[in-house]
């Protein structure tokens, strides 16, 4: 079969699955009540895994551009529709608290479990190298390691082993992290309206096609600011400055009158804004597009295992704590959920956990601990680094 018929067709697959799953979605309850995201995250795990389509096709370019076109278009359109009023710099702060001290009480604790065997002076690096990835993302991971000179083996072991587990972790998450967090942690608290009803009762409804319209250009224009922006500084701090404009540009728009209009007349008419629903769209192709390229059969499982476990133990044991401290705190699940999410898998996945907890409130503020996890990262896994070496 010809390339290009091939690429065509596997670029229709995968534009179209998350938009037929969301329809039937409304016909069918059952895909509703166990998430749209979790069937697509399972058709893309059977394809990857059970079809050679990509590995023997190379599609992965086309897969990976889809996927990371979907994020910076999601974050703009789902914050729009955003009532920010109500978001909390304190409750931000004392959830990125909570996780910040999580991950590194299990990093350190790891460290001194799993070392035992192996070169200390190794596994302090590679515990500096996971306090960055989960504090501050891929950017404070590529840094640390440059910092402490890991060597690339190594890097290559770490690197491998995080995409699996944090891989599993986001299963997790998608089948079971909002019914597990909600019935451990306190309900959230409802959001006040803040909507200034007597300013917009009386105004002329905006029409459908504007709904849709308007949203979508300034998103564009959000989006196009934003990375023409993000070029121009070094490419490691590329990531988080794009995630930044994106956040901050669309904060802005959010309070442009015509976004307010439109907002209002959604909540009036007691359905979501149209332009959270495309933004809905494009979070679920971000997520199909990480499982199409979810392929076990090219990981490489036998470099060391006890980095294997070493992570494993990071990313879950630094999961229970979290729950422990946020119980202890009375911090509710959804704001948890974000919070883990923000650090563990970094800032792009935050809109995912939105929009399955069906709270895109939480988008700012699960963006804002993320970004404060990619301002301090670095930091503390040279800190960490140079105080374990010296131990």
């Amino acid at each position: 079969m010809n390339e290009t018929l091939i690429e065509t067709l596997y670029l229709v697959y995968l534009l179209l699955t998350p938009a037929a799953i969301m329809l039937l979605a409304r016909r069918w309850t059952w895909i509703d009540k166990i998430s749209p995201m979790a069937v697509l995250y399972i058709i893309g795990l059977l394809v990857a895994n059970l079809t050679p389509w990509i590995s023997q096709h190379d599609l992965l370019f086309t897969n990976n551009f889809v996927g990371n076109l979907g994020i910076p278009i999601a974050i703009p359109l789902m914050l729009l529709s955003c009532r920010l009023a109500g978001w909390s710099l304190t409750k931000t702060i004392k959830a990125f608290l909570i996780g910040l001290t999580s991950v590194l009480l299990a990093t350190v604790v790891g460290f001194f479990i799993f070392r035992n065997g192996n070169d200390p002076q190794q596994f302090a690096q590679i515990c500096a190298v996971a306090i960055g990835i989960y504090t501050g993302g891929i950017p404070n991971m590529g840094a640390i390691a440059q910092g402490v000179n890991m060597n690339q083996e190594t890097y290559l072991y770490v690197t491998s082993y995080d995409l699996i587990i944090t891989g599993l972790y986001l299963v997790f998450v998608i089948c079971f992290g909002k019914p597990v967090f909600r019935k451990l942690l306190p309900a959230p608290t409802p959001e006040k309206s803040t909507s200034n009803q007597q300013k917009f009762q009386q105004i002329n409804p905006v029409k459908p096609w504007l709904q849709v319209f308007i949203p979508v250009l300034i998103t564009l224009v959000i989006v196009e600011i934003s990375y023409s922006i993000s070029t121009l500084v070094p490419k490691q701090y590329s990531t988080p400055v794009l995630i930044l404009l994106l956040t901050t540009l669309a904060i802005a728009a959010s309070f442009i009158p015509i976004i307010r209009r439109i907002n209002f007349q959604a909540d009036t008419e007691g359905r979501t804004p149209r332009s959270f629903t495309i933004g809905l769209y494009f979070v679920y192709l971000f997520c199909f597009s990480i499982a199409n390229a979810c392929d076990v059969r090219t990981m490489d499982l036998t470099g060391s295992l006890s980095i294997l476990w070493y992570i494993i133990f990071i990313i879950f044991g630094s999961l229970l704590l979290q729950i422990i401290i946020s119980r202890l705190l009375r911090v509710d699940g959804d704001t948890t959920l974000v919070s883990s999410v923000a650090l563990i898998n970094s800032p792009p996945f935050v809109p995912l956990v939105a929009a399955l907890l069906n709270n895109k409130e939480l988008i700012v503020l699960g963006i804002t601990i993320g970004m404060l996890g990619y301002m301090f990262g670095n930091y503390l896994g040279l800190a960490i680094f140079y105080i374990l070496s010296l131990i």
